[in-house]
This record gives structure tokens, sequence and C-alpha cells, in this order.
């Protein structure tokens, strides 16, 4: 039987997700079509997990507009959602001469698009704030505003809170093909015939591809891959805030960040590739990293390795994103949204709400009360479950039997290891699963996920 739906939204990314949730909520009849095992099998699962002001961002731009509803939105509803984030704040450092004369037209910039508590500090009040930085740091743009989030629960709490207000979500769904009629669309996927009045590309990586189902792409995907090294525990302890570089035209450089999970990380690096899924780490790139990271912050040589990963980042030939209500058809394209996305998910959203309304039908109206649908707390600076009891499986990470059996159950449980490594944080530890492996994929197994007993890389932000 062909199911029918209102919209239809391709890509379970956190931006596909987040437009699922806030047409759900608008009362639309939506789903969502994702073409692996479960959500966030794209370029959603690895990233550097920072919430953004949008103070860099082009002035004037869609991707500044929706960083700073999507940023306002999220410290909004986080606390109903049990989204946890820690108020870091960011310093760009500048370690020459020709990147400290560059730090007074960021303060320009970042002021002109609103983010007014940016100021400039000299080398003695960096130094007293990061007192474990180089000597060779000279000065720096402070943003207060920069803040650190749990970058897998943001986006299972939308899928949740969309699925509570009546959205389907179908995995291993990749649309294969799109027909335009008289009623809206019928989509062929790997699970059967769709149909839906509108649809919604938010397809990431694979976004150009879904766009030539229906006609010329107007943006070609060029994946851009950023590898990322993270520190053992206590390397945590030597960085306050967010270190930001002085950005180059080319790209925003790397980051070293504490993260939601008590770590210390490095990246993203920024290298263009063929790839679509599956990003790989080489040695020398990571190497790198790490070396850049002691040239930071010296002490840092003493830090272990805890684990690495990369990101694929779904860059096209412009900067900008590629967002348009399709003229004449009831088809909105969402492309190009890069770094920023987790930070935006949100805020864009309500734009795509804003064009649905605009160019193809009134929406019903949001429902009086919302439903919230609060998400289990992986973050190390709240309580977690271990604490209170219960038999731990995975010691690295500390994560109980208990939680492992939730993701496994439940709405939008886990699809594959991945899935189920992103929602508890088992097998992310310093030993990579090599001790609770075989159990939590028999745990997995037990509860009849697909592939629990294949291997996987290494995965995410841990």
């Amino acid at each position: 039987m062909v199911q029918e739906f209102d919209v239809a939204v391709i890509g379970g990314g956190v931006v596909g997700l987040a437009i699922l949730r806030r047409l759900a909520m608008s009362g639309l009849g939506t789903v969502l079509l994702e073409r692996g095992a479960d959500i966030l099998s794209g370029a959603s699962k690895g990233n550097s997990a920072l919430l953004h002001t949008g103070f860099d961002a082009p002035a004037g731009s869609l991707e500044l507009a929706c960083v700073q509803r999507g940023a306002h939105e999220y410290r909004a509803i986080r606390d109903r959602l049990n989204l946890p984030l820690v108020a870091s704040g960011a310093y760009v450092v500048a370690w020459d001469e020709a990147q400290e004369a560059r730090l007074p037209d960021l303060l320009a910039e970042a002021r002109a698009n609103g983010v007014t508590d940016t100021h400039l500090i000299g080398g003695v009040a960096l130094r007293m704030a990061e007192p474990r930085l180089a000597p060779g740091a000279r000065a720096a743009l402070h943003v207060p505003g920069e803040a650190v989030i749990d970058p897998w629960s943001a986006p299972l709490a939308y899928g949740r809170q969309a699925l509570a207000h009546g959205a389907t979500i179908l995995s291993r769904a990749e649309v294969t093909g799109a027909a335009e009629g008289p009623g809206g669309w019928t989509l062929t996927t790997r699970r059967g015939e769709v149909r839906a009045r509108a649809v919604v590309n938010a397809a990431g990586l694979f976004g150009d591809r879904v766009e030539a189902l229906i006609r010329p792409s107007p943006f070609t995907i060029k994946p851009r891959k950023g590898q990322f090294v993270v520190f053992d525990v206590p390397g945590h302890t030597l960085v306050n805030a967010i270190l930001l570089p002085v950005p180059s035209e080319r790209t925003k450089g790397v980051v070293l960040f504490p993260t939601i999970f008590g770590n210390l990380a490095i990246g993203p690096t920024a290298e263009e590739t063929d790839e679509r899924e599956g990003a790989t780490c080489d040695r020398a790139t990571l190497e790198g990293l790490r070396a850049r990271a002691v040239e930071m912050v010296p002490a840092l040589a003493q830090a272990g390795v805890k684990t690495i990963y990369a990101g694929l980042r779904p860059a096209t030939e412009a900067k900008h994103y590629r967002v348009e209500a399709v003229p004449g058809r009831a088809w909105i394209t969402v492309g190009g949204i890069r770094s920023t996305g987790l930070s935006a998910a949100l805020g864009l959203a309500e734009h795509v709400a804003d064009l649905y309304a605009s160019h193809i039908a009134p929406l019903p109206g949001q429902p009086p009360e919302p439903v919230w649908t609060p998400v289990p707390n992986l973050a190390e600076a709240r309580d977690r479950p271990w604490e209170q009891g219960g038999e731990i499986v995975c010691h690295c990470e500390r994560v109980t039997r208990d939680e492992i059996r939730a993701a496994l159950d439940g709405p939008l449980a886990a699809g594959d290891l991945g899935g189920l490594k992103r929602r508890t944080r088992a097998m992310m530890g310093r030993c990579q699963g090599f001790n609770c492996g075989a159990e939590v994929r028999a745990m997995a197994a037990a509860a009849g996920l697909p592939d629990a007993c294949g291997g996987e890389g290494r995965d995410g932000a841990a």
C-alpha cells in the first residue's frame, strides 16, 4: 500500500530532523526518508559539536539568520528536551603580527552581525584566561556566546518530538525516483512508494543527486573532509574555552575545543574529497593535527590520544547555503549546509516552514501545547545513570546496561551499531570497544538490531 503524507523530508541528518519536527509541530502529516539504517548516518554524525553565535558568518546571509535563530531556539527549548550546553565562550587567537592586525576587522564584523558582547584582549589577559597557551599567543577576539553542545542528542530529540506529533521516520528508504502529478509527488524508495503533497530535499551529501531526480541540480556537492583528534580525559583540564584560529579565505582552520563528553579535541581539517560516505583518516594528517595542538598548548605533549574520527561536510561550489522553494513546484531545496548545520538546523527549519507557507500552502497551525520528549543525558557536566548505580557495561565511558537497553527500544530506537554508540557512548572510549564490544553487540543482536555483529569504524565526536 502506498503511504500518503502532506510533506516528505528527504535526509535524516540534523537539518532534516529539525525540519521534520517543525512541520509536524505545525500540524502537517510528515514523513522522513533516510537512506541509511539510522538517523545521522551521513554528514551529521561527525562534527565539532559547537553552538555558534554567527559572529563570523557572512553579513546579511541566510546562514547568519539561521545560525542565530537556531541557537536562540536551542537555548529556549533545551531544558525541556534535556539537552546540555556548556557556555565555554571562544577566543580567536592571533599567533603572529599579520593575524593580530586582522582582529579589529573580525571584531567589526562580529558586531555588525549583532554579536555585540565580543571584545579584543591582549596577550597578558589571554594568558590569564588560558594559562596553558603557548607563549606565542599575541592577542585574541573574545566571543563569550560560543558554546559546546551534544551533537547527537539534539537531533535525536528533534526526531522523537516529531514522532510525538505524528511524524513517520523510515530508514533504509533511499529515494531513487520522483514523479510529479496533480496531487503532488510520488517518491520511489527502497521501501516502496511514498506520496506527498510537497517534498523537502535535505539530503546533505547526496542533495545534488536527489535534486537531479526532478531538474538539473543548481549545485554540485563537493564533499569536504574534516579529520579530528580527541585527547584523553586529562587533556580536558588544559583548556577552558574554544580556541579558534584567525580564518583564511579558504577555511576557518582547525579548532581546539572541549567536548560535552569531557574530552579535548582538535580539528577539522578541510580536504577536498570524492568520498560521500565512510570518511577515512590518515596518519600523517592526524599527526599534524596533534602537533598543532601541542604547539598551541605544550602540555598536551603529555596527553594521550583517545580516538580519531573524520566527518564529511556537504560543501558546494559556492560558500552560501543553497536554499529555495522551486518556482511552481511543491519542492523545497535545502543544500550546501556546511559546518554550521548543527547550530543553524532549528533556524533552517523555521525558514523552510516560512517557505512552505509562502509558496505551497498555509500551515495548519501549531498545537496549543507541544509534546516534549526529553532524551537521556550523555554529558559529563550533568548527572549520568552510572552515578545512581546499575551495572556498567562500557567502563571507558561508564555506560550502563539499562542505557543500552533503552537505546535499543522505544521511539526512534537505534537502527545500527553506530546509532547505538551515538545514543549511549558505548564502545567510544579509550579501548574503542575492545573490552565491551562483544557484550554490546550481543545485546544489540538479542534486540534484533540488523548487522549488530558487523564491524564498524570509529564514529563521531567522542
